[in-house]
């Protein structure tokens, strides 16, 4: 039985760990890499992700060069957070016959935003004979796939509340800068204007998400404007320090309206500093749900893990364009992944 072949459409910083982990597994094997970066364009991978040595793949900006000659099963896709940015992206790998796997945030249900661009590549992934999912942690599970199998006992449902609050200190300096960390309020404010401070990408999709697989019809839904988390008192991560009185962080809420009660809120919370970290559902029915993880996941190693883990289920999936309410429940493929895949040879 043949190794899975896998083929990176970007080796940055997420696509890069995706690639550590997929080196751990047994039945995979990467067989191309693709970049347009010219400073990893013509390099091995191994260099790029700092290894010690040399895996005999060199990085190309050739998509369609690469994707003929290897023969891979499929793409995993990091590189943008927008539909728009990344939809050519996309495009050119499926028209090989090649299924995909990407982080991109607005992929995961992209009939909320980019409803025309969404009913294309459904239409262009059927075509090919090739799957497409959008994924990862946040959106693509804590607060959308994990909510919407927690309503599985209710038999009625009134409301749904969804938290994540986040210790930014514990992720990656982009972060911590893309969230405003470390600015005084009046210059958060300006980064917000100029949109180099966008917030969380992701709670209008999860949102969406969470009421198509519940078969509710929202009157709206509100993603409210994102609000500077104040610093009470001076905190600091391993490169920020935040004086008391700065922005340490952000908060963003969503929700979703029916029959005029909000019925979905989500609540986004990343800051340095954070006491308390933890993902949270409430579900308001019959009967109440309530569940709590403490810490929240992390987001790096909760993300490349969920895309690592749905290559299976996306090989086994059907044709077109799929979101995680579409597939069977997620699980860990700790095991030699073909074992994962009902039919693989």
């Amino acid at each position: 039985m043949r190794r899975i072949r896998i083929a990176l459409y970007g080796v940055g910083v997420i696509g890069s760990l995706v690639a550590k982990s997929l080196l751990e597994k047994e039945g995979v094997e990467i067989v191309a890499a693709i970049d347009i970066a010219e400073n990893k364009v013509g390099k091995d991978l191994g260099e790029i992700l700092q290894l010690d040595r040399k895996l005999g793949i060199t990085v190309s900006d050739d998509v369609d060069a690469v994707l003929p000659r290897t023969k891979p099963d499929i793409a995993i896709h990091t590189t943008s957070s927008f539909l728009k940015d990344t939809y050519s992206q996309i495009a050119s790998i499926v028209k090989h016959g090649v299924n995909v796997v990407s982080t991109c945030e607005e992929l995961s249900y992209p009939y909320a935003t980019e409803p025309e661009l969404a009913k294309r590549l459904d239409m262009f992934a059927r075509k090919h004979d090739a799957t497409i999912l959008g994924t990862g942690i946040n959106p693509g599970f804590l607060m959308d796939a994990l909510v919407i199998m927690l309503t599985a006992p209710c038999q009625r449902i009134e409301k749904i509340e969804v938290t994540r609050v986040m210790n930014a200190a514990t992720r990656r300096l982009p972060f911590q800068k893309k969230i405003g960390a470390g600015l005084a309020t009046e210059e958060f404010k300006r980064k917000m204007v100029k949109k180099e401070i966008t917030g969380h990408v992701g709670l209008e999709q999860s949102m969406a998400m969470i009421a198509s697989a519940l078969a509710w019809k929202l009157d709206k839904i509100a993603i409210e404007p994102v609000e500077s988390v104040i610093a009470k008192k001076a905190v600091e991560s391993k490169d920020i320090k935040v004086k008391m009185g700065d922005a340490t962080g952000l908060r963003q809420r969503a929700k979703g309206v029916k029959n005029g009660k909000e019925v979905i809120i989500l609540d986004f919370q990343a800051y340095i500093g954070a006491e308390e970290e933890y993902d949270a559902v409430t579900i308001t029915g019959v009967p109440n749900v309530k569940q709590k993880i403490q810490p929240c996941v992390h987001g790096d190693i909760g993300t490349i893990a969920m895309v690592v883990n749905s290559i299976p289920k996306v090989i086994n999936a059907p044709a077109g364009l799929l979101t995680m309410k579409d597939l069977p429940i997620p699980s860990a493929a700790v095991e030699d992944m073909r074992k994962y895949i009902s039919a693989f040879l």
